[in-house]
């Protein structure tokens, strides 16, 4: 365990490099554990086992058309000069399949969807058939053998592995899991996440800014990228920058969470409590990335308190944003926690790079980035510098793309604008104009 150093108004020693902090993270974690999900909610979720087909789709042979049921070869020859006569028998409907047989010359009336009956290979389409008044009816064009009759199995086969794990699941998919016979499905739980805002300065979602205090922007986009990447947030807390309200939020989130993530107070100033905070109820593994935005961020493993109740923040100074969560039964002894710059910009690309990460892979959807990539020349240079990975915002220009003009961690904003991010490797300088480069797109 790394001894703890207090970086408050002494500034960082050295910083991790972001590769590094991806592999301990990597190294820490793993899928939660599955619960059983109802299909009607199932859709977005994760297998946590594969579905394997227990009867086939269809069952039974059935008609893929309206029509006639009959022995292909009683239509041979059959044209609109010289229609062949064939005796309507019967009639088979969904579920009310045609008993009897079908005999040379004869026809069952069919619905699609309908079993075929015996002694009958194909389904004639009531488009090339002419009703007669004397209950027979007229082929007037032939069909094959097997046309238009779905095959036992065609869909899907008994014993046929209809979905892997791991796999998110689609409303297709969901429907193909209902049509072999399955209701409930094994999903990896979705990983329940704790959002701590610190900062006496800070006014909750729906506030007017007033005075020298600004309102919380972080949270709501925290809410928002941890349910795009499957996590449940839990109610956002506000706390003073005061340490014994940091430190208890923090150790009160161990009881419900499987990921904190602590916005604001992660860097070197005098209120930046949260780092020693995570130190006292854990590790703290990583402060200090070399990343540009995002450098003071944190990363620590917390041991998990039993028995704790997330509405004691309240007593410690904090504020609550809804009712706390029940404890997580099924998470091991240690969780990790986030410590998300305050600046905005700084706090997205953290999350992006490290905290999603491990809420996409604790979910089971793997850890790489959830956004389109695509490769584009530069229209200018991207500037750097060695040491470091720069997280540069983007828009297009054309068919290219040119950094945003103005890209302070704490303008917001110009997320917003741009189109996209590139990371710039720690071994680069930057990127020449007209270099192609990999462009990570926010649609």
């Amino acid at each position: 365990m790394t001894p703890f150093f207090d970086v408050r108004m002494k500034g960082f020693r050295d910083r991790a490099e972001a590769a590094d902090v991806v592999r301990l993270l990597d190294a820490r974690t793993a899928p939660l554990p599955g619960e059983p999900v109802p299909l009607y909610q199932a859709a977005g979720r994760v297998l946590a086992e594969p579905v394997v087909a227990a009867a086939s789709v269809p069952g039974f042979a059935r008609a893929a058309m309206d029509g006639y049921a009959v022995r292909a070869a009683d239509t041979f020859g059959a044209d609109a000069h010289n229609p062949l006569p064939l005796v309507v028998v019967g009639e088979a409907r969904p579920a009310k399949p045609f008993l009897g047989t079908v005999q040379p010359g004869q026809a069952v009336r069919i619905m699609t969807g309908s079993p075929v009956p015996a002694g009958a290979d194909a389904v004639l389409m009531a488009e090339v058939a002419r009703p007669e008044p004397d209950g027979r009816v007229l082929a007037v064009e032939p069909v094959s053998p097997g046309r238009h009759v779905g095959r036992v199995g065609e869909d899907v086969a008994a014993g046929r592995g209809v979905l892997p794990a791991g796999r998110v699941l689609r409303p297709q998919d969901v429907g193909l899991i209902a049509s072999v016979g399955v209701g409930t499905v094994q999903a990896v739980r979705r990983p329940r996440v704790a959002l701590l805002v610190t900062g006496d300065e800070l006014l909750p979602p729906g506030s007017m800014p007033e005075g020298h205090r600004i309102v919380d922007s972080n949270s709501p986009m925290l809410a928002a990228l941890v349910a795009r990447d499957g996590g449940d947030g839990l109610p956002v807390q506000y706390l003073p920058d005061r340490y014994e309200a940091v430190r208890d939020a923090i150790r009160d989130a161990t009881a419900s969470a499987d990921v904190v993530l602590v916005s604001g107070g992660s860097s070197v100033g005098a209120e930046d409590h949260a780092p020693r905070a995570v130190a006292e109820l854990g590790e703290l593994a990583v402060h200090g990335v070399a990343l540009r935005p995002a450098s003071p961020l944190g990363v620590g493993i917390l041991r998990r308190v039993p028995g704790c109740e997330g509405e004691r923040v309240k007593g410690a100074g904090g504020r609550s944003a809804g009712p706390a969560g029940s404890p997580s039964p099924s998470h091991p002894h240690t969780l990790p926690a986030f410590l998300l710059p305050g600046n905005p910009v700084s706090c997205l690309c953290g999350y992006d790079l490290f905290a999603g990460r491990v809420v996409r892979r604790l979910g089971g959807r793997g850890g790489e980035l959830p956004y389109r990539r695509v490769t584009l020349p530069l229209a200018s240079k991207v500037v750097s510098a060695i040491g470091r990975v720069d997280y540069v915002r983007v828009r297009r220009n054309g068919e290219a793309v040119e950094p945003v003009a103005v890209s302070g961690a704490s303008i917001l904003s110009t997320a917003v604008t741009a189109d996209g991010f590139v990371l710039v490797d720690r071994d680069r300088e930057g990127h020449a104009p007209g270099e192609p480069v990999e462009v990570w797109l926010y649609d």
